[in-house]
């Protein structure tokens, strides 16, 4: 039993990397409170650090002790037919058993490297940890962590492993068919080729270099994926006039002053005549949830 769970979670830690809305139905926002466990590991200085990140959502046993109590834990469930995924979220689930949930590592994978140590700031929200383990997990799952990093764990936090912590308000589970159902389909368009077309944008954003969700840009573009269905339909509109996605950038806007706002520009090519057209959205990404200013719009460079 031991050895399969240990395979099991190594399995999820390496192998799983991976206004119009998107109302994906998972979403439940959070209310406050401070209930981080590591608050003497962290020494938080200066505004807030807000961390808006696309990953996975993986559990980690940070000690001997509590993996064997889990165990017996185990021992005393109904767990036959079921698989080591399967039971570690029907134990965990259990309320009887939210003592470890509580006391695990949750840790964030981004692009297959871990990346942050998750807590809930209400430990009433400790049930949307555990249902990102998924008991039918698919290479498509999505989380999205929305919080503020409090800063570095000590090396007892997690049994050496060293991480920033963020302590989150609101996260989004869902998967990629849950993303394409959010997003309008043109009439005309083929169901296979919209697909294709949400999918790569969304990974785009997703995989673009150092994307740790932590910076005003990477906050701004992956608020955009996972909120602003327009920016899709564009997308789909462009590759229809036989036009390439050819850059996205993020700008500081003109109009930043008390608030902080930046521009994401997307620039289309055309794949025959080579004329680039330029499309933008304005983000305010002042506070820990970002929120459009404008929609999109044609961009022209200032000389």
């Amino acid at each position: 039993m031991n050895s399969a769970l240990n395979n099991e979670l190594n399995k999820m830690m390496d192998g799983e990397s991976r206004d119009q809305s998107l109302a994906l139905s998972s979403v439940i926002p959070q209310d406050g409170g401070d209930s981080c466990s590591c608050r003497k590991s962290l020494a938080p200085s200066g505004p807030p650090a807000f961390v808006y990140a696309i990953g996975r959502v993986f559990p980690k046993f940070p000690s001997l002790g509590l993996e064997k109590e889990y165990i017996q834990a185990v021992g005393r469930a109904e767990t036959a037919t079921l698989t080591d995924r399967q039971t570690l979220h029907s134990v965990l689930s259990e309320r009887a058993n939210r003592y470890l949930a509580r006391q695990m590592c949750w840790i964030m994978n981004i692009e297959g490297l871990e990346t942050y140590f998750i807590r809930p700031r209400d430990q009433s929200d400790l049930d949307l940890l555990v249902d990102a383990i998924r008991p039918s997990p698919s290479a498509d799952d999505i989380d999205v962590v929305i919080g503020i990093n409090q800063g570095m764990a000590s090396s007892e936090y997690c049994g050496g492993l060293i991480l920033p912590v963020v302590t989150f308000d609101q996260i989004y589970s869902f998967d990629r068919a849950a993303l394409l159902a959010t997003v309008p389909r043109p009439p005309e368009s083929d169901v296979a080729q919209f697909e294709a077309t949400v999918v790569e944008v969304f990974e785009r954003i997703m995989f673009s270099a150092d994307n740790a969700g932590a910076t005003d840009e990477h906050r701004a573009l992956n608020y955009l994926a996972t909120r602003d269905a327009v920016m899709y339909a564009r997308a789909i509109s462009a590759f229809t006039s036989n036009m390439s996605l050819s850059n996205v950038e993020v700008r500081r806007s003109r109009l930043s002053g008390v608030r902080n706002i930046v521009d994401v520009v997307f620039s289309f090519t055309h794949r025959v005549t080579g004329v680039t057209e330029k499309q933008f959205t304005r983000v305010d990404v002042t506070e820990e949830f970002p929120f459009l200013v404008t929609g999109m719009s044609p961009y022209y460079d200032r000389v």
